[in-house]
């Protein structure tokens, strides 16, 4: 679900192609590298190829934040259905020098509560065991270690939280 949000310090809204310079550095950030994998997005031609294939799927949805006093770009909040999954998916990733001051956790948090009042009963987020900080982070949002998997040879963990009004 694409939404337009305004929090405490952020504004966030549907990716544009106009996001291509934030796109170019977030995917090849060392966390994004190293705990979502290499999408080959170095330039602004395979930036704009890679949004527009994110903008014509109808069942994923990445959501840029950014400071609300300066306009910057800082990160992406995203919603996803997959298809080997029950449940939508909810994810998160921002440039690491923005890290450590609770951006991503007020992005995501004012995320879920939109997602919540739009009658999704159930979310997941999957991370590599390793990325230590997107667990914390995920368990501060509220969700659940529900379970270790194996997905194409790599050792996967999910979490979940379901919408109390179901």
């Amino acid at each position: 679900m694409n939404v337009s949000i305004e929090t405490e310090r952020l504004n966030i809204r549907p990716l544009r192609i106009e996001d291509a310079d934030l796109i170019i550095q977030l995917l090849n950030t060392k966390g994004w590298l190293q705990f979502i994998g290499d999408r080959n997005v170095k330039d602004a031609q395979s930036a704009n190829e890679y949004i527009q294939r994110i903008l014509s799927n109808n069942k994923f949805f990445y959501n840029v934040f950014e400071i609300k006093e300066t306009n910057a770009p800082i990160g992406i909040v995203t919603f996803l259905y997959r298809e080997n999954y029950d449940s939508p998916d909810i994810g998160f990733a921002m440039l690491s020098q923005y890290e450590k001051r609770g951006y991503a956790f007020e992005a995501t948090k004012n995320y879920l509560v939109k997602l919540f009042e739009k009658n999704i009963c159930k979310i997941i987020a999957i991370t590599k065991p390793e990325n230590k900080s997107s667990s914390r982070l995920l368990i501060k949002l509220g969700l659940h270690f529900e379970k270790t998997f194996l997905e194409n040879n790599e050792e996967l963990e999910m979490y979940s939280t379901t919408n109390n009004k179901h």
